[in-house]
């Protein structure tokens, strides 16, 4: 049985920079999605299929981080940076939006917002995993 153990480990082991390149592109994907939709009115547009008006606070400047640090996350390119970013502009959102109409992020409509954060504080902290477009540039 150790052996199964040792094996399973050791193929772990060895796919986690490639899960942690998929994690980050999933997440940086979505995130740069909700920048789109609120700047363009893409994939449903903002909140209801509009657009936010260019320049209004917090929305316009939220939307464009989610959608640079999202592209950037994505592709890899100063990951950690744009990581960084994009979790501590979701913190922002949830305590100054959604944490003054309740206490927990089920009952203030939070979530999405808690869980990018924490998404990109992870990807942050572990760094882009393989194929990092940035790391072509590196070299």
């Amino acid at each position: 049985m150790s052996d199964l153990v040792t094996t399973a480990r050791a193929a772990t082991d060895a796919a986690r920079p490639h899960l942690v390149a998929l994690y980050r592109a999933v997440t940086g994907l979505l995130f740069a999605c909700h920048g789109a939709a609120s700047l363009f009115g893409v994939l449903g547009g903002a909140h209801g299929g509009g657009t936010v008006p260019i320049g209004s606070w917090p929305g316009w400047y939220a939307a464009v981080i989610q959608l640079v640090c999202g592209a950037l996350v994505l592709l890899g390119i100063g990951t950690r940076t744009a990581a960084l970013v994009a979790s501590g502009s979701m913190a922002y959102a949830y305590f100054s939006v959604h944490q003054q109409n309740a206490l927990f992020p089920l009952q203030n409509g939070g979530e999405p917002a808690v869980l990018f954060c924490w998404a990109f504080l992870l990807i942050a902290a572990v760094g882009p995993g393989s194929f990092a477009v940035g790391r072509r540039f590196a070299r």
